[in-house]
């Protein structure tokens, strides 16, 4: 009698699916916004860094960094020309080396 139920407990544990620990996710690879990729972009083009530029290149898409890197250059222009109580258009012309207009 104890053989057949040890028999048919076998068989019910055999057909039972086998109970999976709950899987962790992988981590997700960290996605940054074009303001971080343009920041990282421009200042690794600063210190002629090839290998951060093409980095930072490939977190967002060409025209995102594009953007971006506007966008950083218009704030730069703009907190000089506060800076230097100058305009805008002659603090752009002063660091691009430009004459005065």
């Amino acid at each position: 009698m104890f053989g057949r139920l040890r028999k048919m407990w076998r068989k019910k544990t055999a057909e039972r699916p086998e109970e999976r620990r709950p899987v962790a996710p992988e981590p997700q690879k960290r996605t940054h916004n074009l303001f971080e990729a343009a920041a990282e972009y421009v200042s690794a083009c600063a210190e002629d860094d090839q290998d951060r530029i093409d980095e930072a290149a490939g977190w967002v898409s060409p025209e995102a960094l594009s953007f971006g890197v506007n966008e950083l250059a218009c704030r730069a222009v703009i907190a000089l020309a506060r800076e230097r109580d100058e305009s805008p258009g002659t603090v752009a012309r002063t660091l691009l080396g430009l004459p005065g207009a």
